[in-house]
């Protein structure tokens, strides 16, 4: 049950937010599906490798701040094949982070207020859609919106789950009032992208993803592991990850990591009382994964034929928390709160210069704010 538990937050709480970043970058509904289910077997071969391989509940999920980040770049900035290149880069970069201390290091360097920033400012833009939303689709964003609180009331863990839940019921009842059921694509089915490596999508996507999943998912995940006094095998972690994300990219699918938020779920009490067996729990969420990927074409055909903006909204809810934290994250410090807000800033209104997209020049911006202007104050 925790295992199927923590597949269900992982999975219907996010999969709105990786579809709205894939067809952010061109991806047409058949190479969304493909990245879907390439993303779903990745999650869940590395979850039951790695916790089969090390007796240990290492949950594995898609990058959800990353696909938040692909949704904030602007439309037609690049090509779905461009962008597949970019997946692979920051796969490669993954894996040497796993194999070169060095890389490790230099990652943790980047200062946490303005790694924080930066997720928070590509998070704005997708977190007030569920709001602009009842200007166009008022009942259903309604709908979500008040399913979600009464969620936050009564069964807070799953309050997210339920609002996606609500965004498919929804989307089904617009497909059936419309006669639409022939649109529906039940069987899943990989789709290769040839991928094309640009350095304008390198710069724009490699580097911010790299960043987030990083920052905001695999180390944030070693640290709820060893809150439950399990010591994760880093290098074969990142290793495994890695590859899965380059593997994945060639079907569509954008990053795989370490599980952060439910990682909890299957590493904690709820998983059983011995914490030598959790890892159980764990292997079985990775098989959960294996079986929501058949639904993996469904779920972006019932998406697609939707009403326009529907699941978008249903993905900035998924984001709210993660929204939250990061604006915390970035403002808890004061010595570091001018650049922090110019990196937020910077990335909500998505500046793009030279062909290269606001994330990376949201670090850049607030970087130079903090050598310019803050050291220099304290000095």
């Amino acid at each position: 049950m925790a295992g199927f538990i923590t597949t269900m937050v992982g999975f219907v709480a996010s999969f709105a937010v990786v579809l709205a970043g894939l067809f952010q970058v061109g991806a047409t509904p058949s190479q969304a599906a493909s990245g879907l289910l390439a993303l779903s077997v990745c999650v869940g071969l590395c979850t039951i490798i790695l916790s089969w391989r090390h007796r240990m509940p290492i949950s594995v999920a898609w990058s959800t701040p990353g696909a938040a980040m692909l949704a904030s770049l602007a439309p037609g900035s690049f090509t779905f094949a461009q962008a597949i290149g970019a997946f692979i880069v920051s796969g490669v970069l993954i894996v040497l982070t796993g194999l070169l201390p060095g890389l490790h290091r230099l990652l943790t360097k980047i200062p946490v207020p303005i790694a924080q920033g930066m997720l928070a400012g590509v998070l704005v833009p997708l977190c007030i859609r569920p709001f602009t939303s009842l200007g166009t689709i008022t009942v259903p964003a309604l709908g979500i919106l008040l399913v979600f609180l009464i969620g936050l009331r009564i069964l807070p863990k799953f309050a997210v789950a339920l609002s996606m839940l609500t965004a498919v019921g929804f989307g089904l009842w617009h497909i059936g009032a419309n006669q639409a059921w022939n649109q529906l694509q039940v069987l899943p089915q990989l789709e290769f992208v040839a991928p094309e490596f640009s350095i304008q999508a390198i710069v724009s996507i490699s580097v911010p993803l790299f960043i987030v999943t990083m920052a905001s998912q695999n180390i944030p995940g070693v640290a709820v592991l060893s809150s439950f006094g399990f010591q994760l095998p880093w290098r074969p972690a990142m290793v495994m990850t890695g590859v899965g994300s380059g593997v994945g990219a060639l079907f569509g699918g954008h990053a795989i990591n370490l599980a952060a938020i439910s990682a909890a779920l299957a590493a904690g009490e709820d998983a059983g009382a011995n914490p030598k067996l959790r890892w159980r729990a764990a292997v079985s969420s990775g098989g959960f994964y294996l079986v929501f990927a058949v639904f993996s074409a469904l779920i972006v055909s019932v998406a697609n034929t939707s009403p326009e903006g529907l699941f978008q909204a249903a993905a900035g809810l998924a984001l709210l928390a993660t929204l939250a934290s990061s604006l915390l994250g970035a403002m808890g410090d004061a010595t570091w709160r001018l650049s922090a807000l110019v990196t937020v800033l910077v990335a909500a209104g998505n500046l793009t210069l030279f062909g290269i997209g606001g994330a990376f020049w949201a670090l850049v911006a607030g970087l130079l704010t903090h050598f310019i202007a803050e050291r220099s104050a304290r000095r």
